[in-house]
């Protein structure tokens, strides 16, 4: 993209937008010896310990390589910003944003957990901590807390407390389970760590979720993902290069939840129920979205009856095409016998049996239209060049515009500096891939619709009240 004149700030971008920035994605960095403070008051000083040993193990285990992912250098401002929250609101205002929400960088790490006794007090003791560092800063800025997955009784505990005790509002959840396999399990216990395999809480669970979905809907959160795919066992497991396993893996994750809430009818059972998948960009949802409809096309549970069902096989036309174009192995007799080859893709089973889109709750492609139109939201980072493709209508089925929202992503290593943010954001609009209109949704409205769809509560007493409550009476009338 062209770019603007050099010194142009986010500032200067926002003076001229007749609506307000709501950033969807920042970044605190958490300072760990903060966190073994809270971790040692809420689980005391043997857990502390734990964890510390936990983290030098896991940033030391071999085979991992060094990486510079932290801001230096001029750009050590802004790593300072992200660190002091105060500073962070202080700074809002050069970098053209009115209300940001702000996730944690270590909870990401946290969100992997899977000691089940260490695991619970970590979450506790961030979420405390994130409450205590956000205290005051309201008006401009939310923490998101993290929220455990592995158990839904623990998951939903946490739901409570942060929501009820600490008066949070935005949550991010782990949405990658790691589960050793069985065998490994029974017969080398000690090497099961070695053997973990990804999981998702939103597909083959049957209802074991539910609860934590209508926990959700109950206390007015949004379940937000920013899980990545990296390291041994995935596409991103290179032992030496950082940037091979970063790219697209923000993009991957969400697309394995943004796929098993769909098809594991979460999103169908869960009607008013909102999902941001954050920092993978809006490409990948465009991508599925449309693919969804060739897939339905061909394998919605009329078109298996029609077209591909076993026992509708005409085996006299087989035979006689055999006999005709055959020859000494590929025989009439030899297919008469046993006419369905590749014996895996013709099992003698009614449609019913082999339908996965009734079963998600999905009986006719409008309701896939309907799904990704109003419960899905798609975060995306400011110098993204694809991000164009959620507006356009011309290649989305049914002429939907994705409801892409604008994540700074500021306080890590791809934002060497927070007042450019908005400059990057903008030009999308000045290259016409966006139209004004729909960078005042990228910005500021579609995060609006999903905050204030499951808490029409969630921007009061802020700075953006009044305009978010304008919009979403907008929205109301349209």
């Amino acid at each position: 993209m062209s770019g603007h004149a050099i010194g142009t700030s986010g500032a200067d971008i926002r003076a001229k937008l007749n609506h307000p920035v709501v950033d969807a994605d920042g970044h605190m960095i958490e300072c760990t010896f903060a966190i073994l403070d809270f971790v040692k008051q809420v689980g005391g000083a043997d857990i502390a310990n734990r964890y510390e040993k936990y983290l030098k193990d896991t940033s030391s285990a071999p085979g991992r390589r060094a990486v510079w992912v932290g801001n230096s250098g001029p750009a050590s401002i802004d790593r300072a910003t992200a660190m002091l929250p105060k500073f962070y609101m202080e700074r809002l205002d050069e970098a053209g944003i009115d209300y940001g929400v702000c996730y944690g960088t270590q909870a990401l790490g946290v969100l992997r957990i899977a000691d089940d006794e260490l695991r619970p007090v970590i979450y506790r003791a961030m979420n405390t901590m994130y409450a205590d560092m956000f205290k005051g800063l309201d008006y401009r800025l939310t923490p998101a807390a993290v929220i455990p997955i592995h158990k839904p009784e623990e998951t939903i505990a946490e739901l409570e407390f942060v929501v009820k005790e600490l008066g949070l509002k935005a949550i991010v959840m782990n949405t990658q389970i790691q589960v050793p396999h069985p065998e490994v399990v029974k017969n080398a216990p000690e090497l099961a760590q070695y053997s973990m395999a990804t999981t998702s809480p939103a597909i083959d669970q049957g209802d074991k979720y539910d609860p934590v979905w209508a926990k959700c809907v109950e206390l007015g959160v949004t379940p937000t993902c920013h899980n990545s795919t990296r390291g041994r066992g995935t596409l991103h497991g290179s032992p030496s290069n950082y940037v091979y396993n970063s790219l697209g893996s923000f993009g991957k994750g969400s697309e394995y939840f943004c796929r098993s809430i769909l098809m594991g009818g979460v999103a169908s059972r869960f009607p008013t129920l909102k999902f941001a998948f954050l920092e993978g960009g809006a490409a990948w949802a465009s991508n599925l979205y449309n693919s969804l409809f060739e897939y339905w096309e061909k394998r919605n549970v009329r078109a298996l009856a029609q077209n591909l069902d076993p026992a509708k096989l005409d085996v006299d036309l087989l035979v006689e095409k055999f006999e005709k174009y055959g020859n000494e192995y590929l025989t009439a007799e030899r297919i008469r016998e046993d006419p369905n080859h590749p014996a895996s893709t013709h099992l003698p089973v009614p449609p019913e049996e082999v339908d996965d889109f009734t079963p998600a709750g999905i009986t006719k492609p409008g309701q896939i239209r309907d799904i990704f139109a109003n419960n899905f939201y798609f975060g995306c980072e400011a110098d993204d060049s694809l991000n164009g493709l959620a507006f356009d209508t011309k290649y989305n089925h049914y002429g939907i515009k994705l409801k892409a929202i604008l994540g700074s992503d500021i306080g890590h290593w791809d934002v060497p500096d927070m007042t450019k943010v908005m400059v990057e954001a903008y030009e999308m609009v000045d290259e016409g891939f966006m139209t004004d209109e729909d960078f005042r949704d990228f910005s500021f409205g579609n995060v609006v619709d999903m905050h204030c769809s499951m808490n029409p509560d969630f921007f009061k007493g802020t700075i953006v009240e009044d305009t978010a409550a304008a919009y979403m009476k907008e929205k109301a009338k349209a």
